[in-house]
């Protein structure tokens, strides 16, 4: 396939061009390892400010596994589990990361990748109220992930109820932000960095699919959870000995509004193809505002676009249709959505 018209995923290209020239710039300049340097230490402040939370924690890992698996190792103790939606990535993409680090994902059932307060409240009764729970796996944490992996996001009423359910119970929540970026600058969230920092006990801000070469930057807002976390981070493999690496790219993406600049032609683009799939009488396996659309289109159509254009197959809706997964990102462009657009239709029309 013609990997330059490919919309399968939205990390498929290197770094953005502000990036890469400030990675150029600094190339030859020695600094400390590990992360404790100038550019490492500019990038958290202006992270900490982006957030609001002054007294944050914040941690620069190298990718997104390394980091869902050392701040849940982090999190639980040896007996314990972690909540999760069974679409959750920890459960279904990440090679049993989790459980080889000794801890059960506690799935739960979901509705267009979320999970709710009542889920959680009701495992947690249900599991408090069994005669044999010492037994079993306590569940110790909540992970979330925003964007979810079907793209929808959770609105601030259902993340204030499953933080109110969390602290509550004395359970940390973990929100996953690889994509976060593409979750706050969709055209209906009403959920700030502010308010994510207010309610997460640990997030992170996903740079691999935002713009970044790679990198994650970890934000802990529990300072219980911070004490001795460099050790489970340099454990886990998760540390970058050129640590300044993440820090000229952190610190970049969040200089001049570039993390949402990027996030915003993401979801532009998105919305320009969705409504194309729309105007085609296409509906989509998941609705959702962000840079990941689902729609549902015709194995006859899909055989027609193959070899032009690649994207994710999802799932078989049917004898004759299939949920397929369009991409948008930061390298997008324009005139490449427009193309695919073009075809679409002419497809359509053949089609009629």
């Amino acid at each position: 396939m013609n990997t330059h018209l490919s919309f399968a995923c939205d990390y498929m290209e290197g770094t953005h061009s502000v990036i890469l020239q400030k990675l150029v710039e600094t190339n030859l300049e020695k600094t400390g390892g590990y992360g404790l340097d100038p550019y490492c230490d500019a990038a958290k402040e202006k992270i900490k400010a982006a957030c609001c939370c002054p007294d944050g924690e914040v941690l620069l890992l190298v990718g997104g596994t390394q980091t869902n698996a050392t701040v849940i190792d982090a999190l639980l103790k040896s007996y314990q589990g972690v909540i999760a939606a069974e679409t959750g990535h920890i459960s279904t993409h990440e090679a049993g990361a989790i459980e080889a680090g000794g801890h059960k994902v506690l799935t739960l059932p979901h509705t267009n990748g979320k999970i709710t307060a009542q889920q959680i409240r009701d495992l947690l009764n249900g599991y408090n109220s069994d005669a044999n729970h010492d037994h079993m796996v306590m569940p110790g944490m909540v992970y979330i992930s925003n964007p979810t992996e079907n793209g929808t996001i959770y609105y601030k009423q259902e993340l204030e109820a499953i933080s109110h359910v969390c602290h509550e119970c004395g359970m940390p929540l973990f929100l996953d932000g690889a994509r976060l970026g593409y979750g706050l600058m969709a055209a209906d969230n009403d959920v700030t960095l502010e308010d994510i920092a207010r309610l997460c006990d640990v997030f992170y801000i996903g740079g691999t699919k935002v713009g970044a070469l790679f990198g994650e930057a970890v934000v802990i807002t529990n300072p219980a959870i911070s004490k001795d976390f460099r050790y489970m981070i340099k454990q886990r493999g998760g540390m970058l000995a050129k640590g300044r690496l993440l820090g000229i790219q952190f610190q970049t993406l969040f200089e001049d509004g570039l993390y949402w600049q990027i996030s915003r032609h993401a979801i532009d683009m998105a919305m320009k193809l969705k409504k194309a799939f729309q105007a085609c009488g296409y509906g989509f396996y998941v609705e959702n505002s962000t840079n990941q659309k689902l729609p549902v289109l015709p194995d006859a159509v899909l055989e027609k676009l193959a070899g032009k254009y690649s994207y994710s197959f999802w799932e078989k809706t049917d004898e004759s249709h299939s949920a397929v997964r369009f991409c948008k990102s930061w390298a997008t462009k324009e005139e490449n959505v427009d193309a695919f657009i073009a075809e679409l239709h002419q497809i359509r029309s053949q089609m009629k």
